[in-house]
């Protein structure tokens, strides 16, 4: 077999093949015995029928079509590895010259990965927000835990802000009541926001018994998007009384003897929140500056694959769950198909551009995955995606997604190394040290391209 390489684009090569007909035997006397297998033919007994006669009965060109069918994956194979070439995807290929005991002539055109020169980064410098905590931030912290410990008691008076409502509910759209409109026994908090645009307005004021109509947008179900109008009846109205904030809350909402003590540990906690925060964000400026020094041509079938991928997860499984199509995504949005089209675009090229790149990082920094390192990412990514270690593990090892993990991990390090040549600042002006960045690097959503992982798989 001969082969040559021809570069269309700094994404695209063609190959063309020339095999002699003799290395075609092996699939020739496998295309006789598959068609032995297939077919009768009276005096014969099956799978006895001799060569001439299959060529007689069935024609010598079905036997040929079914042995190049068989054989062209490995002599294309053969040609890539020969030629040292990291594809990306399926070929297109189209045999050139079949000609019977003489030679086999076909071409294949596929994608390739990139040459991507990687500069020197050790200048790249970023700005982050500065880490800091204030008072009205612990305040806050511990007002909202002493919300979760908040009692209630019925009142017999009209509904106040802050007061817990238990409301029925029934919407109409174009006068017509939703199936899925209607709710009983719905406990509500007066100012929380949780519920429908103007449920505050049109519940405050009334007490038990009462009801009031109003108008509002749905957020979800069959309707999202709509305008309803919706009758709110108030069936109990209820205070709601917070703790005292004093040592004996601090006992009761936390292992703290003072409140002090606990005032202390949510000071504690939303630092190391904020310094986490830092470090995601240090990732995500140190990525767009290295993006923006790497020239990285991304292949046309490629990007079109990721856009479709993308597209399709958002319509068939994101907003499937919320009951919404696409277009009353967008409308709710307040975004054109154009609009949304050019930024998934956009999104889908920065993904498979960071792949690409981290991916040359981790070759030129000679990075290994351990199975330590593929261990701990694996538990947090069964902790996001709500299943336990071993279903997660199974489910990858079934799936054939192993390699897919390592990438991650290879790519989080990869990120790491670039971040920590870096000059990260705080926008006081202060050098921050990033410590952890090997840590948060496998955590952060940094690298945009798991979803083409499968498409640029060798």
């Amino acid at each position: 077999m001969k082969s040559a390489v021809e570069t269309l684009n700094p994404t695209r090569v063609r190959l063309t093949v020339e095999v002699p007909f003799e290395e075609l035997k092996d699939s020739l006397d496998a295309a006789y015995k598959k068609i032995n297998q297939q077919v009768t033919v009276k005096g014969f007994r099956k799978g006895k029928i001799p060569a001439r006669v299959i060529d007689q009965r069935f024609g010598r060109g079905a036997v040929l079509e079914e042995a190049v069918n068989d054989a062209l994956p490995k002599f294309y194979t053969e040609a890539v590895n020969e030629a040292e070439l990291n594809v990306l995807g399926q070929p297109e290929v189209d045999i050139t010259e079949l000609k019977d005991n003489e030679t086999l002539n076909f071409t294949a055109e596929v994608d390739v990965r990139p040459t991507i020169e990687i500069p020197d980064y050790s200048g790249i410098e970023v700005e982050v927000d500065a880490v800091e905590v204030t008072d009205e931030d612990v305040d806050k912290a511990v007002e909202e835990l002493r919300g979760r410990f908040a009692s209630t008691s019925p009142v017999e008076r009209a509904a106040e802000d802050g007061d817990v409502v238990t409301i029925d509910l029934e919407a109409k759209v174009e006068g017509e009541v939703l199936e899925d409109g209607v709710a009983s026994g719905v406990s509500y908090t007066i100012g929380s926001g949780e519920l429908l645009e103007g449920i505050d307005d049109a519940v405050k004021g009334l007490e038990a018994g009462g009801e009031a109509t109003f108008t509002s947008e749905l957020k979800g179900g069959s309707a999202a998007g709509k305008e309803a109008e919706v009758t709110v009846k108030v069936t109990q109205v209820a205070k709601r009384e917070l703790p005292e904030l004093d040592d004996d809350f601090a006992q009761l909402a936390s292992e703290f003897d003072t409140l002090d003590e606990l005032k202390a540990d949510s000071r504690k906690r939303l630092e190391n929140m904020k310094q986490y925060d830092q470090a995601t964000q240090a990732q995500e400026r140190v990525l767009e500056k290295l993006l923006e020094l790497v020239e990285v041509p991304v292949p046309e079938k490629l990007l079109a694959d990721e856009i479709q991928t993308r597209t399709h997860n958002l319509e068939h499984h994101q907003l499937g769950q919320m009951g919404l199509d696409l277009d009353k995504y967008l409308e709710i949005q307040g975004k054109s198909r154009e609009e949304f089209d050019a930024e998934t675009k956009e999104q889908a090229e920065k993904g498979i551009k960071t792949q690409f790149v981290l991916d040359e990082l981790v070759n030129k920094e000679k990075l290994n995955v351990s199975q330590e390192e593929l261990t701990e990412h694996l538990m947090r990514r069964a902790q996001s995606s709500g299943m336990s270690p071993d279903q997660f593990a199974q489910a990858v090892v079934e799936g054939g997604q192993v390699p897919m993990l390592v990438g991650e991990v290879a790519r989080g390090k990869a990120l790491a190394v670039v971040v920590e040549a870096a000059t990260v600042k705080d926008t006081n002006g202060e050098v921050v040290d990033l410590d952890d960045e090997d840590e948060t690097a496998e955590t952060a959503e940094t690298v945009e391209a798991e979803s083409a992982e499968e498409k640029t798989e060798a």
